[in-house]
């Protein structure tokens, strides 16, 4: 059963182990587990739970709410402003920090291992540039597998399942943030195909949910109005505004950051957390200026003059015809092609990955190394196929260039020669884009060149990314696509009115729009990142080609990936056979229910016996004429009442005295510490046999179905209100109060494929599809 609900599924699950209690890309087998379902978070495999996001109107709740006067609620709207505008400060600095690490550590290497080509001491080149990827890879696997297992990956297919509900342990610790920044750092410099983007989304939300953790006892930051923040509705909102935070920062992106949370991230959305999320960007925005201008004035080392937040990478006035169209057209097009093949084969790499990791830390840290290696080697062998080519009379740079950046690489050339091939491979991620991207540049590559780039970005971004450290997609995705779309340009050549510049530009679109199918949020991070509002309609065009032909083969790779983790996200739209379900056709038994006057020591015997988070709270005679519903009660809520011991000595109603036991920071969300669990209560014998009146402590106003409701109706209103529990009540009187509690795992298709199997069938298939049945024959 998943997320401690309270419907049993253990029969289910008794008889396939692995199709709801483990991520796809496991094959280890688990026990069967009725209170919570497992997914692969960051490296390793962990259970996960439901966030409730719903507010628990219960008496006690009612009584707080009522003492809060105009003071609390101007205080509580100060402190989200001031929570956005922390977030945008702290992000904006640690991107910028990221920034000017990754340039200068992978800017001295360069250096170094270029000075030693201009003394023909090629061996000694590699050496040098071998072993600094090998050190620096090594240390982001150790670090991570060893500290914080769950800053592996991007995480974005973690944190857009927490903004769908879904909470997993550790992905916003302090030990996860900083190895977040620390790996991405050292990852990033040792030359594998990564891109610190997707990390940054993660920095941003870690950053956010830690401000929105409501104080900490632990470290004494006690302060009362730091406790407005502890419910799962605000922090998720604050963890959005750090998401968008996050794209801001990576692209100096403030308005593509807000559209990037709202198209990819976010779940729920509104007009009040737009605002909130754009203010966040903006603040970001104004520090990344003012860190800029210092760079610039020569005071940080190698940074200013490479990286993606520091230059416009293309700005000059574009003339297209229609004529110029069908070559777009064709170029989104097989841009959606190659974009459906780069899904499909990372999602299988990461699978064999995975189960390579599984067999111990150990294996994480050769995989990682052998990855360095081959790059290593490939970076520096493949440029010696190049032929050197004379440096251009009208280059605008130094030719060729010494030292890092640049557009014309000598490598092994001689004097007055460039190697085209090694201008992009021995190079960071960041300078290869901005050279493909450069304008006035169509003579400066050659076919083979690009050919041969392009082949390397595609497959080493692939083979580069399951590694256990923190890895962005973002980056890779736009340099394979810029030298895609590049080689496109050449090859349209003088058939076309646009250069080869824009059309790495646009390939960079294509690609992104065919593995990542965003449209609007893509269209504005290009449009900032490139300082040209006149490529609007061409990218417009091609990210809507792309992403309409590569939506035809198989998802974005987000959710490819949160599929194969095992992170149930609810989708937004509705399968065709839920309308043909009934919630009461996926609704399992026994149910756990509690009296409204309850024996302690049945209290503590359910709570230790099961992991459910919501019971069902019933009155009967006398308290009622019929048995009725009277609310759900928390687990956790229970184990505070059991903690403070607020019992009775008779089955009767307590006094109001009993809200003088308790305040509001008793029943608020812990933050990313442990709470409170049920084995660390003691209680005498005594105290068993007494009674705890649950009315003031349940929540007196859920959300319920009839059980004849179908189920595709019961999952939109599960999931446009942000539900955890939704309980499902009999449509005749004279039954039980209370049927059964729909969770997340309810609605999940392998869970209601597995108690229906006819729904698999030719005729479910074609419902599915939407397709027309077969013509009946007379």
């Amino acid at each position: 059963m998943f997320i401690n609900g309270n419907t049993n599924a253990s029969l289910n699950a008794a008889e396939d182990p692995e199709s709801i209690t483990a991520p796809l890309i496991s094959r280890q087998r688990y026990a069967p587990n009725s209170t919570s379902q497992v997914a692969l978070v960051g490296a390793n495999v962990r259970p996960i739970e439901s966030l409730d996001y719903e507010i628990l109107e219960d008496e006690f709740f009612k009584q707080d709410w009522r003492s809060c006067g105009k003071a609390h609620v101007l205080q509580y709207i100060f402190m989200k402003w001031v929570s956005c505008f922390l977030v945008g400060i702290v992000v904006g600095l640690i991107a910028f920090c990221n920034n000017l690490a990754v340039e200068n550590i992978a800017g001295i290497k360069f250096v170094v291992t270029s000075n030693m080509m201009l003394q023909r001491r090629f061996w000694l080149a590699f050496a040098v540039f071998f072993f600094s990827n090998l050190g620096l890879t090594f240390f982001a696997v150790v670090v991570t597998a060893f500290v914080a297992p769950a800053a592996a990956g991007s995480g974005i297919p973690e944190v857009k399942a927490y903004l769908n509900g879904v909470d997993a342990p550790g992905i916003y610790s302090i030990k996860t943030l900083l190895v977040k920044i620390v790996g991405s750092v050292t990852a990033v410099s040792s030359s594998l195909l990564i891109g610190k983007a997707g990390p940054m989304v993660h920095t941003g939300a870690c950053v956010a949910s830690l401000l929105g953790q409501g104080g900490s006892k632990k470290h004494g930051l006690t302060w009362k109005w730091l406790r407005y923040f502890k419910n799962d509705r605000d922090r998720r909102d604050l963890v959005t505004c750090g998401a968008a935070a996050g794209i801001g920062a990576s692209f100096r992106s403030p308005v593509g950051g807000v559209l990037f949370a709202f198209e990819e991230m976010a779940s729920w959305w509104r007009s009040a957390l737009l605002w909130r999320a754009f203010f966040t960007t903006a603040v970001i925005a104004i520090v990344l200026r003012a860190l800029i201008d210092v760079c610039y004035s020569g005071k940080c080392g190698l940074f200013g003059t490479g990286g993606l937040i520091m230059f416009d990478v293309y700005s000059e006035n574009i003339s297209y015809h229609i004529t110029d169209v069908p070559p777009v057209l064709l170029l989104g097009f097989l841009g959606g092609i190659l974009g459906s093949l780069y899904n499909s084969l990372l999602t299988k790499v990461i699978r064999i990955y995975n189960i390579i990791h599984e067999r111990g830390v150990v294996y994480k840290i050769l995989i990682a190394c052998t990855v360095s290696i081959f790059t290593s080697c490939l970076l520096f062998g493949l440029p010696w196929l190049a032929t050197c080519r004379p440096c251009p009379r009208d280059a605008v740079e130094a030719c060729p260039t010494i030292g890092r950046s640049g557009n014309y690489k000598k490598f092994q050339c001689p004097a007055g020669h460039y190697n085209d091939l090694a201008s992009l491979i021995f190079n960071t991620n960041d300078d290869a884009i901005r050279n493909l991207f450069s304008k006035n540049t169509d003579s400066e590559f050659q076919y083979s060149s690009m050919i041969i780039f392009f082949v390397t970005c595609f497959f080493l971004s692939i083979f580069s990314y399951g590694v256990v450290v923190p890895a962005g997609l973002f980056v890779p995705v736009i340099v394979t696509g810029a030298s895609y779309g590049r080689f496109f340009g050449m090859l349209v050549g003088k058939h076309s009115n646009l250069n080869h510049g824009l059309y790495a530009v646009l390939g960079a679109a294509a690609l992104l729009g065919g593995t990542m199918r965003m449209t609007v949020s893509l269209c504005v991070i290009i449009l900032e990142l490139t300082n040209n509002l006149l490529l609007l309609p061409l990218i417009m065009v091609v990210l809507l080609v792309s992403k309409t032909t590569a939506d035809a083969f198989n998802s974005n790779i987000y959710d490819l990936i949160m599929k194969a983790k095992g992170l149930p996200y609810l989708e937004s739209h509705v399968e065709p056979y839920m309308r043909q379900l009934t919630v009461a056709d996926v609704v399992t038994g026994p149910l756990q229910l509690f009296q409204g006057i309850e024996k302690v020591g049945n209290i503590v015997h359910v709570l230790r016996t099961t992991g459910h988070n919501g019971f069902p709270v019933i009155d009967e005679p006398p308290l009622s004429e019929t048995p009725v519903l009277f609310g759900i009660v928390l687990r956790a809520h229970l184990i505070e009442l059991l903690k403070k011991k607020a019992f009775v000595s008779n089955p009767v109603l307590a006094s109001n005295d009993s809200f003088k036991l308790f305040s509001s920071v008793d029943f608020a969300k812990r933050g990313s510490g442990k709470g409170d669990k049920i084995e660390d209560i003691e209680l005498t014998e005594e105290e068993m046999e007494m009674f705890i009146d649950l009315h003031p402590f349940t929540n007196t106003s859920p959300y319920t179905v009839v059980e004849t409701m179908s189920l595709a109706k019961a999952l939109i209103l599960f999931r446009e209100v942000g539900l955890r529990h939704l309980l499902v009540i009999p449509k005749l009187s004279n039954r039980t109060p209370v049927v059964g509690i729909l969770t997340r795992h309810d609605f999940m298709p392998e869970h209601i494929l597995s108690l229906h199997p006819m729904l698999v069938s030719s005729r479910w298939k074609r419902l599915r599809f939407q397709l027309p049945p077969p013509p009946k024959l007379i």
